[in-house]
């Protein structure tokens, strides 16, 4: 069965850390380029970072420099970590499993996690 599972979403304080884990089951892991997508309230689900097959990583404006995408493709996880969090992070936080288009550029697949919240407050 095709499967992600997210974890590791938490109440964290601004300026702290947390780090995500998506765990895949069922899929030829390391053939897709992953993606982790976040949704706020109100808001529409959003791309944050995604990593090619081949380990490549692009990343949001709004998260550059604060989050770090990364893959182990021997344990199939996909990871994010999440630096100086603050307040405008707050959503679910979503992997998938997707491909590149022509431009190089992602394309989000059918496979997606259930979410993990990550909420940050004081």
């Amino acid at each position: 069965q095709e499967r992600l599972v997210e974890s590791g979403g938490g109440l964290v304080q601004p300026g702290g850390s947390l780090r995500l884990s998506c765990v895949a089951s069922g899929i030829i892991f390391n053939v897709y380029s992953m993606g982790w997508y976040r949704q706020a309230p109100g808001k529409q689900r959003e791309l944050v970072a995604y990593i090619t097959y081949r380990g490549n990583t692009v990343y949001a404006d709004s998260v550059k420099g604060r989050f770090t995408i990364s893959r182990d493709n021997a344990e199939k996880t996909l990871y994010l970590q999440m630096n100086t969090l603050n307040l405008e992070d707050t959503a679910v936080y979503y992997c998938n499993a997707g491909q590149l288009d022509g431009n190089n550029l992602y394309v989000a697949g059918y496979l997606w996690g259930q979410g993990t919240q990550v909420t940050v407050s004081s």
